[in-house]
């Protein structure tokens, strides 16, 4: 009679499988992965600058000064952070189609397009973090600086290097949303094989396939970027 093997076992040689030709398509440089890996960087790239450019201002600004409705206006920017994804992702397609007010820029399935829709997701979180960081900064320096006759360049420069820990939270987070996003990308990008494909929706397009070595090997850069970052914001931590 012959042995067979427990399920169990069965369904674990099928997971460590995966993991090798995952791990063969890293070493190798498949193209395909690395195509969907760079898309990904570029978009998250692009996304990320541009709402650190309008964030951090905003964010300043809503956690420095005091002016009529700022409750209301935190409230909306609270709200914002809980937006959903699938909604911003029909909003930018609508705007960009060919029969949208904005179809003649040619945005629709571009990288560009996508970190449009990723920039929409992160600068609420930006703003949120960034008035918090600010909001819990030492009141003192602000006197001190404005007595000294600081600009408001200076001013500006130097609360934000003051509440940098929590500014510096406020880009990580942002960081990771815009790189696990499916539904934006999806429906912005397309999932064009070599241009806007990217890691996340690779991984839900060769899953569905059966490819998961793919799909696995995309995780671990994932997981890997996810690391690299952490690292990173831990040791500037340290040193300042």
């Amino acid at each position: 009679m012959a042995f067979r093997k427990p399920v169990s076992a069965i369904r674990m040689d099928f997971l460590i499988e995966g993991f090798i030709k995952a791990i063969g398509l890293l070493a190798n440089g498949d193209p395909e992965t690395f195509s969907a890996i760079s898309a990904t960087m570029t978009v998250s790239a692009y996304s990320l600058l541009a709402t650190l450019a309008m964030g951090l201002p905003l964010g300043f600004c809503l956690g420095y000064f005091e002016f009529r409705f700022k409750n209301q206006v935190r409230v909306a920017v609270d709200t914002l952070l809980a937006l959903p994804t699938v909604f911003i992702g029909l909003l930018v397609y609508a705007l960009f189609t060919s029969r949208g007010p904005l179809g003649h820029w040619g945005l629709l399935f571009t990288l560009p397009g996508i970190a449009v829709g990723l920039t929409i997701l992160a600068l609420p979180i930006v703003i949120a973090l960034c008035a918090t960081a600010v909001e819990g900064s030492d009141r003192g320096l602000r006197v001190a600086l404005i007595s000294l006759g600081a600009s408001r360049r200076q001013l500006f420069l130097s609360t934000l290097w003051e509440a940098r820990h929590g500014v510096v939270a406020a880009a990580l987070m942002a960081y990771g949303r815009v790189m696990t996003e499916v539904g934006i990308a999806m429906m912005v990008g397309g999932n064009i094989k070599w241009r806007t494909r990217t890691i996340t929706t690779a991984i839900a397009l060769e899953t569905n396939k059966g490819e998961f070595a793919m799909g696995i090997a995309l995780g671990l850069v994932l997981l890997g970027i996810a690391f690299g970052v952490n690292f990173a914001v831990s040791f500037l931590r340290k040193r300042h």
